[in-house]
């Protein structure tokens, strides 16, 4: 008689790839709730989280520093060539101040944090989890959640909405030098029109996101260095995905909070 071909279907096969990415999606809304849930009890581990803060943010701000300004010279070549078509250079101001406070401040540095840290955080705990320094942990009686990504989390969501105002600082600086030496704009003209352009909404809309994004970063670099296998190459991949995921959730999440803040903000005023 004929023998059942053992080749499984394609319905199976998308049968089974939508439970693992269902099964990862709960486990990783696990870790988020279980980071968070341990600020509530003991021990927690401050100086570990103050280690971090250390290594998160005072080591991001030579990249963020840097690109700020950039970013900030190149917004205002980029507006002053559309003003100037109109004779309102004036307006270069009020435009870069908008554009970096709102969204560009905030998306850029969680993205530079994002590629800096979450890279970092995958490889050191994928590292851990392959010499089965996680395991030992367990073993000795610690809590791996509370120990290696709590802190991580709470040093990344602090830190980023700071990091966040000294790019966007540093950007309104490079775009103001650019300014003076291409528009000759005097620096009253330009700060002056800088902060009047700016509202509550505004302010609110840049300081709310780099919370949520610095919650993204840390926990996907978290979820995947404690889910690595397949030794040194397993921490090779895990780095990898961390970036990516968590630069892709940036932006989403991005497009819904900018909408969501949007009409708030429109509704009250």
């Amino acid at each position: 008689m004929p023998q059942a071909s053992d080749t499984p279907s394609i319905f199976s096969i998308l049968a089974e790839a939508i439970k693992q990415q269902v099964l990862g999606v709960q486990n990783y809304a696990e870790l988020l709730f279980r980071s968070l849930a341990n600020l509530a009890t003991t021990p927690r581990y401050w100086f570990d989280t103050l280690e971090q803060m250390d290594l998160i943010g005072v080591g991001s701000l030579p990249i963020v520093i840097l690109t700020g300004f950039f970013i900030g010279g190149v917004l205002v070549l980029q507006t002053a060539a559309q003003f100037e078509k109109f004779g309102e250079t004036a307006l270069t101001g009020d435009a870069v101040s908008l554009a970096l406070v709102r969204e560009l401040g905030p998306a850029i540095t969680a993205l530079l944090v994002a590629g800096r840290n979450a890279s970092g955080i995958a490889s050191e705990l994928g590292s851990m989890v392959v010499t089965e320094q996680v395991d030992a942990m367990r073993a000795l009686g610690t809590d791996p959640m509370r120990k290696l990504v709590t802190p991580r989390v709470i040093a990344t969501v602090l830190t980023l909405p700071l990091l966040t105002v000294i790019s966007d600082f540093v950007g309104l600086c490079g775009g103001f030098v650019v300014a003076y030496f291409t528009l000759r704009l005097g620096a009253v003209q330009f700060w002056t029109r800088a902060i009047d352009a700016l509202e509550i909404g505004d302010a609110v809309q840049g300081l709310a996101k780099p919370f949520v994004f610095g919650l993204i970063i840390a926990t996907v670099g978290c979820y995947e260095g404690l889910r690595v296998k397949g030794g040194t190459q397993g921490v090779g991949r895990a780095t990898t995905t961390a970036v990516v995921v968590s630069s892709v959730m940036i932006l989403v999440v991005d497009t819904f909070i900018t909408k969501l803040l949007l009409y708030v903000f429109r509704s009250s005023s």
